[in-house]
């Protein structure tokens, strides 16, 4: 059985083998504290090799998703005697949460409505699925504020691409929802928060009817694929296709189709 560590900046739903987990500081507006980014990483890490754990949904309390860093207490750090090397470690703790949440074996869908700025579009980029409201806000407005986008520059270029992340990066440019989808940001877009949850059921219908174990294993190799020559990337797809294919659920997967039968992972509770 699944078990959850308690949290005061996250809510966590788990139900049916899927993970809901809220960042619940509206007060700040979701913003990437110490602490939230803390209990996020605890989380994470705790269900990483839990299969029973099929997938994970980021969502935001209070109608926004999430403002990025926690930018008074940059402020404070700065008050005081903050080194470089205390600049260093800290926006290296980040990087280590957004590689985090980019590599999770689950796949992970991000929904976004009010805004999601700097870090909370960085957040979103490390996202499988990323779906939004058409009225929601975005911006990377690092560069605006005398900082650099830094550790989350990788992942907004793997989600929009080289061109198009140089534009938002450099220009800090607003934008909506509407034109997310059309930047790369977005797979869906949705006239109100509440077509979030019928979109979110759909992907989750779909993901539920893949193995578990093969998702992990694709998601590994779709993140190898562009830092591996072609000769490495042949090896590590054989290994991970010999590794599902002999594996229990590789080998009910094969035998269900040609029995036509269901797979376990995919049958409904009252099927089980």
């Amino acid at each position: 059985m699944t078990t959850l560590p308690d949290t005061e900046k996250l809510l966590l739903d788990l139900n049916k083998g899927w993970l809901t987990i809220w960042f619940n500081t509206p007060e700040n507006r979701n913003a990437l504290s110490s602490e939230l980014s803390e209990e996020l990483m605890t989380v994470l890490h705790m269900i990483r090799d839990d299969r029973s754990v099929r997938g994970i949904t980021l969502r935001g309390k209070g109608g926004i998703f999430c403002a990025g860093g926690d930018l008074k207490s940059f402020g404070s750090a700065l008050s005081g005697e903050f080194t470089h090397e205390d600049a260093v470690k800290l926006n290296r703790g980040g990087g280590e949460m957004f590689q985090l949440v980019n590599t999770m074996p689950q796949v992970v869908i991000a929904l976004v409505e009010g805004a999601a700025i700097a870090g909370g579009l960085g957040m979103l980029c490390c996202a499988d699925i990323v779906a939004v409201t058409k009225d929601a806000k975005f911006s990377l407005t690092e560069t605006q504020l005398g900082i650099a986008p830094a550790q989350i520059a990788p992942y907004v270029v793997q989600r929009t691409g080289l061109t198009t992340a140089r534009r938002l990066m450099l220009t800090g440019a607003r934008f909506t929802g509407s034109e997310a989808e059309r930047y790369g940001l977005a797979d869906f877009v949705a006239d109100t928060a509440g077509q979030l949850d019928i979109i979110e059921e759909d992907i989750k219908a779909n993901v539920i009817r893949c193995a578990p174990g093969a998702n992990a294993a694709t998601k590994e190799l779709v993140l190898a694929a562009p830092h591996l020559d072609t000769n490495e990337m042949m090896n590590l797809a054989a290994e991970r296709f010999a590794d599902c294919m002999l594996s229990d659920e590789g080998r009910e997967g094969i035998m269900s189709f040609v029995q036509k039968k269901t797979p376990s992972w995919a049958r409904s509770e009252e099927d089980q």
